[in-house]
């Protein structure tokens, strides 16, 4: 299929409903994600198609290309003006995990992003440290004194990515993991978010202990 097929094929799935509920939540498109994924799993993957469909800048269609391409097809400049064009909480965050993750060039793009002016940028080069944590050679200390300093009045975005680095560090890290429980219960951040019955909350001393506890059952 070209670009043009694939945006007509993306129109005659627009739900009106479907992009209600999804533009309140940060992503500007109508197209059901299991019949998305079912047209991007017919198209198999095409790193040129997907570069049009990005192009395009059709939220649901750059969410096909994100689904039809591979990490190592990109390089860190593509990759750094993808994440700068997002204007969909979806696409930012299947960018981050589909590609940006899985590339060879993570660790770089971390360093790039983790000062940017930008707080969705800066947001990305969290998610990757969450990501990196467990495994890179981090000033864990360091990354904690951040979070005490900014989190709590960080843009949404780059506020829960701060906190997922927090809540890893406290889970991971049993040295750090009685500062990491101070921090969140002094920022109070997440404190009341809504969680369904079963699931986890994503307040850092909740989530820290409750992961712990399920590691040593």
């Amino acid at each position: 299929m070209t670009r043009d097929e694939v945006l007509a094929e993306l129109a005659t799935l627009e739900d009106p409903k479907a992009r209600a509920v999804n533009e309140r939540h940060g992503d500007p498109h109508g197209v059901n994600l299991t019949k998305l994924r079912a047209l991007a799993k017919s198209l198999g993957t095409d790193r040129e198609l997907a570069g049009e469909l990005w192009d395009s800048g059709d939220v649901a269609a750059q969410l096909v290309a994100l689904l039809i391409a591979k990490p190592k097809q990109f390089t860190a400049d593509e990759l750094d003006a993808m994440l700068r064009s997002t204007r969909s909480d979806k696409a930012h965050d299947w960018l981050l995990n589909y590609l940006v993750k899985k590339s060879p060039h993570a660790a770089a793009l971390r360093e790039r992003w983790w000062g940017d002016a930008d707080p969705r940028v800066r947001a990305a080069g969290w998610a990757l440290t969450t990501h990196a944590v467990a495994t890179a050679d981090l000033d864990r200390d360091a990354l904690l004194d951040e979070i005490e300093r900014e989190m709590r009045d960080a843009e949404p975005k780059l506020q829960w990515a701060m906190n997922e680095t927090l809540a890893t560090i406290g889970i991971e890290d049993e040295s750090r993991r009685a500062r990491a429980i101070e921090i969140g219960e002094d920022l109070q951040v997440l404190a009341d978010y809504p969680v369904s019955k079963g699931c986890t909350s994503p307040f850092a001393p909740a989530w820290i202990a409750e992961i712990v506890r399920r590691r040593e059952d």
